[in-house]
């Protein structure tokens, strides 16, 4: 394919990826986003293996076969509530194949860079395999802990970090030492040494961020991903891996800031880890009684109610209950009643996880609304229904200086006239923290499975 037909290519692809990335900024355009991601990918792709750089065929198709595969497998058998560790996973893969063409070009026979060109190369190398190091480790640990194999509570090391700074000076120095060198065998070893602590610096950030924080850690490492991308553009002279990669890593580092100041939080204690760690004295102690009240006691509050806000959380997407959610909302607003939704910035594991499970089970998008849209609301509210939610509504964030999450803003569902809570236990949640809205005397509380529990209460309400 001749030169030119592959530049236009790869600008039509840049231009479908900044329309997906636009598209995906809102649930209504969200789909054609998606469409538009998939074709500009699929044209990149094809610019790419027709490109004269390419000819080993067989193996570059052979590739896309097994990845395309494995894809698809992927694609079909992964539940809703598994989305935020199959993102973490693949992030990990991004940040791998980085640290892989890294080496690669590396040790290249072929490359012919002499001078400033050989050291701009150089540093290109190693900048990538750095970015890329540090996403695959913290990405795998964040896997890990998305999916209960790593305890969600932050690992604190002494002096941790002294223990970054000390990384980080030690990467400088043998980049220093890595860019001076003619020999690749003697080169190997400063990059090889980078490597092994770009490691250990993306284990010890990730592990020391508290389980509640995780979906902004999710969206950081994202970024990391979109620029590990873009330096590995860098180092195969790829111009659209390059956009591509910058348009990955703006946009992950804008949501991380959005969410950040969501949670007031600060965006650099994400970067240096142990993320929503501080903390002062010994939280306030929960006492009181809990009021439960069973699934025909929960319908009859509903149907008396004018206006009714639910609370999604991680609950109900462990339960796949968002369909019958939806049904329960289509009846009570057939009876005249005003039904909205309030969404958590971190609600779930990942950015925009309750949007998504809600816009599967066909929610109206009008009645769903961001935290600072609807908080305000909740005083006039006469149920405020919480499903499998627990941090994002805990009060100790407003009322408990001492508390791990003191100072995140959180949804004020304590301020209605009745609050519903639906959970199994009175188990804490992901930040390990108790809740006294569960004791709190216009709270009651609907224990077992959200599915099950929200299936009698709509079999209540048709009847």
């Amino acid at each position: 394919m001749p030169e030119g037909v592959i530049v236009v290519s790869y600008i039509a692809a840049t231009i479908l990826f900044i329309l997906a990335l636009r598209g995906l900024s809102h649930p209504e355009t969200a789909r054609m986003g998606n469409l538009y991601g998939i074709v500009g990918m699929t044209l990149a792709i094809l610019a790419t293996v027709m490109s004269e750089r390419v000819s080993a065929y067989g193996l570059v198709i052979a590739a896309m076969v097994v990845g395309g595969s494995v894809g698809i497998y992927v694609a079909r058998k992964v539940q809703m509530t598994q989305m935020p560790e199959l993102v973490a996973i693949l992030h990990s893969l991004v940040g791998l194949a980085a640290v892989l063409i890294g080496y690669a070009n590396y040790i290249d026979p072929t490359a012919e860079f002499e001078g400033v060109a050989k050291t701009i190369h150089e540093l290109e190398i190693y900048l990538g395999v750095l970015i890329g190091a540090v996403t695959f480790t913290g990405s795998v640990v964040a896997w890990g802990k998305l999916c209960g194999k790593i305890s969600g509570k932050p690992v604190l090391l002494p002096a941790r970090h002294w223990i970054n700074l000390g990384m980080l000076i030690a990467s400088v120095l043998l980049g220093k030492w890595f860019l001076g060198v003619e020999s690749i065998g003697v080169g190997m070893i400063p990059l090889i040494l980078m490597t092994i602590i770009a490691f250990a610096f993306g284990v010890h950030m990730v592990m020391a961020i508290g389980g509640a924080d995780m979906p902004v850690v999710v969206s950081m490492l994202n970024s990391y991903s979109g620029w590990a991308a873009s330096a590995t553009g860098f180092m195969l002279s790829n111009d659209l891996l390059i956009v591509t990669g910058a348009l990955v890593g703006s946009s992950g580092a804008i949501l991380s800031y959005i969410m950040c100041r969501a949670m007031n939080r600060k965006f650099l204690s994400v970067i240096a880890g142990g993320f929503g760690t501080e903390g002062g004295g010994p939280a306030a102690a929960v006492e009181g009684e809990v009021q439960a009240i069973e699934p025909e006691e929960a319908a009859e509050l509903l149907e008396s109610a004018r206006k009714v806000i639910i609370v999604p959380g991680y609950g109900m997407a462990v339960a796949q209950a968002q369909y019958v959610v939806a049904d329960i909302v289509k009846t009570l607003r057939a009876k005249g009643v005003d039904v909205r939704f309030a969404i958590h910035p971190v609600a779930g594991r990942m950015p925009g996880h309750m949007n998504v499970l809600l816009a599967e089970a066909k929610i109206p998008y009008d009645i769903v609304f961001e935290m600072d849209e609807i908080n305000e609301e909740f005083p006039e509210t006469d149920v405020a229904v919480v499903i499998g939610a627990n941090d994002i509504v805990n009060p100790s964030a407003e009322e408990d200086p001492n508390s791990p999450i003191a100072g995140m803003p959180v949804l004020e569902v304590w301020k209605a006239k009745t609050c519903i809570v639906l959970k199994r236990s009175m188990a804490t949640g992901y930040a390990g923290v108790d809740n006294p809205l569960f004791f709190r005397e216009n709270t009651r509380m609907l224990f077992g499975d959200a599915k099950d529990s929200l299936e009698k209460v709509l079999n209540a309400l048709k009847q």
